[in-house]
C-alpha cells in the first residue's frame, strides 16, 4: 500500500465519521450484499429510473417527427447507455465517476435547447434524421464544457457549502413530488382520456404507497430492501386483473438492437451550441446536489477532501458520459436523483448494487421486449412507488442542511432559493412570454434555486451574524 492510499483511508475514516447520521442503513458503501438481495434492490432502481430515462427521448422524437423505428432506436439506445454511464459512475475509472451508488439518465434540462435546435434545423430544410445529426454534434461538444469544469471544483470549496448543497438537494426532492402526483393521478394519458384524478387512479396508487410504506416499517430486513420492488408488482397485478395493461406493442418490436456510433452523423453550429454552454453548468450544479445527496443517505462525508474528490469524479462523469452518449446516438446524460429515495427506503448504499443496475439498463436497451414490460407499468403504479421516494430526496435536503448552524445568513440563502426554485415550479408560466435562453435556464427549479444559492452564499457577507459593537451614547448633561 503506498503512502498515498493510506492517507486515503486515513481520510476517509475520518470523514465517514463527521458525516450526517443516518440509522438502518443495512449495506454501506463498500459492502457486497449477495447477489440474490442486489439482484432485487439494483430491480427497484430501474423501476424508480426507467420512466425517467425514456420520457426525454420519447418527447423530443415527438416533437422533431421521428418515425417510430428510429425512436424506437434512440429510446434503447438511451437505456443501453445509461447502463454504461451507470457502471462508470459507480466503478469509479481513475479519476472518472464518484465510487457512489449514482444512476445516469436521460437529463431532463436540455428538453428545451434540443426541440428548439431540432425544430429550427427542420424549418431550415433539414430532415429528422439531419437535424439529429446536429443535435447530437452540439450535445458532443457541450460535454467538454461540464468535463473541464469538474477539474476545477475545487476551488468552489468556499461556495459551495452544505447550506447550498443542501438547499439543492431540498428543492430536487420538493420540485419532484409534482411528477410524482401527476403519474399518481394517472399523468399525460389520463388527462387525454378523462380519468385524471379519478378515484381509481388514486386508488391504485394510494395502495403502492401504503404497501409500501407498511413493508418498509416491517422487521423482516427482506421486505424492506424489496418494498419498492413488491409493492409495484402487486400494483402491476392488480392493473393487469383491471385491464388497465396493454400489451399488444411488444409483438411489433425486435428482438435486438445493436448500437452503432454516429449512426445518423454528426454536425455543428456555434449558434445552436451557445445555450447548451449553461445548460452544461447548469447540469453540473443538479449533479453537486444529486450525489450530496446520495452521500448523505449513504452515510459518506458532505465535506472535506474526500467528498470533493467524489463530487470532482462525478461531475467529470457525468460530462464524459453525456460524450458518450451523444456518440451512441442519444441526448445527455446525468445523475439521477430518483435512487436516493431508493437508497433511504431500502437501506442499501452498496456501490455494487449499481453494477446490476447497469447490467439491467444494458440488457435492457439491447433487448427492447423485456423494455416493453416495464414500459407498459401503469403511471398511478409508478406514481404511488416515487411520490415516497421523492419525499424521501427532500428530508435527506433537510438533514444536510441542519448539519451545520443555521445562522441569518444560512436562513436567507435557504428561504430566498427554496422560494425561487420552486416558485418557478409553481407557476411555470411566469416564463412563458420570456427569451428562450431566459426559460431554459431558469424553467428549471433545480437550476434557479441552485444559483440563487451560490450566489447569495458568495455575496452575503460572512460577518452577518457577528455581534455589532453599541454606538457610543452621548452623555446626559446635569
Amino acid at each position: 500500500m503506498t503512502p498515498s492510499d493510506r492517507e486515503f483511508i486515513v481520510e476517509e475514516v475520518q470523514e465517514t465519521r463527521e458525516s450526517i447520521a443516518y440509522t438502518g442503513l443495512l449495506y454501506g458503501l463498500e459492502d457486497k450484499p449477495p447477489i440474490a438481495e442486489s439482484l432485487f434492490v439494483a430491480l427497484q432502481h430501474v423501476l424508480a429510473a426507467f420512466v425517467g430515462i425514456i420520457t426525454p427521448p420519447l418527447i423530443i422524437c415527438s416533437a422533431l417527427g421521428v418515425d417510430p423505428a428510429n425512436t424506437g432506436y434512440i429510446i434503447s439506445m438511451s437505456l443501453f447507455i445509461s447502463g454504461v454511464c451507470t457502471f462508470i459512475q459507480c466503478k469509479k475509472i481513475g479519476p472518472v465517476g464518484s465510487g457512489l451508488l449514482s444512476l445516469q439518465g436521460t437529463s431532463f434540462a436540455f428538453l428545451g435547447p434540443i426541440i428548439g435546435v431540432g425544430t429550427a434545423a427542420i424549418q431550415g430544410g433539414s430532415s429528422p434524421q439531419q437535424a439529429l445529426a446536429l443535435i447530437f454534434g452540439v450535445c458532443f461538444f457541450g460535454s467538454f464544457v461540464e468535463i473541464i469544469l469538474s477539474r476545477f471544483l475545487h476551488l468552489a470549496q468556499r461556495i459551495i457549502t452544505p447550506v447550498v448543497s443542501g438547499t439543492v438537494v431540498m428543492i430536487i426532492g420538493l420540485s419532484l413530488i409534482r411528477t410524482g402526483m401527476f403519474s399518481l393521478a394517472g399523468g399525460a394519458i389520463a388527462q387525454q382520456n378523462g380519468t385524471f384524478g379519478s378515484y381509481q387512479n388514486l386508488g391504485l396508487g394510494g395502495f403502492v404507497l401504503i404497501s409500501i410504506v407498511l413493508l418498509n416499517i416491517s422487521g423482516n430486513r427482506y421486505l424492506r430492501m424489496g418494498s419498492i420492488a413488491i409493492g409495484l408488482l402487486m400494483g402491476y397485478i392488480i392493473s393487469i386483473a383491471l385491464g388497465l395493461v396493454n400489451f399488444s406493442a411488444l409483438s411489433s418490436l425486435p428482438l435486438v438492437r445493436i448500437p452503432i456510433p454516429f449512426r445518423y452523423g454528426m454536425s455543428f453550429d456555434f449558434a445552436a451550441f451557445i445555450p447548451f454552454i449553461l445548460l452544461y453548468l447548469i447540469t453540473a450544479i443538479e449533479t453537486i446536489g444529486d450525489l450530496t445527496a446520495t452521500s448523505a443517505v449513504s452515510q459518506q462525508p458532505i465535506k472535506g477532501k474526500l467528498y470533493m474528490r467524489r463530487i470532482k469524479g462525478g461531475v467529470l462523469g457525468d460530462g464524459i458520459n453525456s460524450l458518450l452518449a451523444a456518440v451512441f446516438n442519444t441526448f445527455p446524460n446525468t445523475t439521477f436523483s430518483q435512487n436516493n429515495g431508493v437508497i433511504q427506503m431500502t437501506g442499501v448504499g452498496s456501490r455494487y448494487v449499481g453494477f446490476f443496475v447497469a447490467g439491467i439498463f444494458a440488457l435492457l436497451g439491447l433487448l427492447p421486449l423485456v423494455g416493453g414490460v416495464f414500459q407498459a407499468l401503469p403511471q398511478p403504479v409508478l406514481g404511488g412507488a416515487t411520490i415516497v421516494m421523492f419525499g424521501s430526496i427532500a428530508v435527506a435536503g433537510i438533514n444536510i442542511v441542519a448539519s451545520v448552524p443555521l445562522d441569518r445568513r444560512a436562513l436567507i440563502i435557504v428561504a430566498v432559493s427554496l422560494a425561487l426554485g420552486l416558485g418557478v415550479v409553481y407557476l411555470p408560466e411566469i416564463l412563458a412570454d420570456k427569451p428562450a435562453l431566459i426559460k431554459n435556464v431558469f424553467s428549471s427549479g433545480i437550476s434557479t434555486g441552485g444559483l440563487t444559492a451560490i450566489l447569495l452564499n458568495w455575496l452575503l457577507p460572512q460577518t452577518m451574524d457577528a455581534p455589532q459593537p453599541l454606538e457610543s451614547q452621548p452623555e446626559v448633561q446635569n
